[in-house]
Formats: C-alpha cells, sequence, structure tokens
C-alpha cells in the first residue's frame, strides 16, 4: 500500500532565528509534533484571511500541546514554517 508523501518542512528566515533560541525541551517537543502533523497533511492549518499578492498563510493550532504555527505550502507541497508562536 502507497500513501502520500509527506511534505517538506522549510523554514523563513525569521523562523530560524526563533528555533535558535528555543532551549525548554517542552517547546521543542510541542513544535515538532505539530511539524509532524504539517507534513503529513499540510491541509490541516486553517487559512489566515489575505490578498492575492501572497501565498495563502495557515495556521495550524494545538491548544493541549500550547502551540500555534505560522505556514504557507508552495506549489511543490514544501511547507514554509513563517513563525512559531507558544500559545
Amino acid at each position: 500500500m502507497t500513501g502520500r508523501r509527506r511534505a517538506q518542512i522549510a523554514f523563513s528566515d525569521s523562523a530560524a532565528k526563533q528555533l535558535e533560541n528555543l532551549t525548554d525541551e517542552h517547546q521543542i517537543h510541542a513544535l515538532d509534533r505539530a511539524l509532524v502533523a504539517i507534513s503529513v497533511d499540510p491541509e490541516i492549518g486553517e487559512p489566515i484571511p489575505g490578498d492575492a499578492t501572497r501565498p495563502e498563510l495557515r495556521q495550524y493550532a494545538d491548544e493541549i500541546e500550547r502551540v500555534r504555527v505560522l505556514y504557507f505550502v508552495t506549489a511543490l507541497r514544501t511547507v514554509v514554517v513563517v513563525a512559531y508562536i507558544e500559545a
């Protein structure tokens, strides 16, 4: 049985900077779990209203893990994380 390939995850410069500053193990674990969920199903997040001049941003929030990830999906199904926010 063949399944869909997971989306590749990339980080914007600002998101990469945020990751460099993560030191709390719970935050790292929560972000890892969120990224796995998004890579399996990039459409899992809710669209954030915007305009047509830039990619559609999506927001994935997990209330249990207390994490929120802002991202967009490219035409090649790469997920580009824009920001990580601890809820």
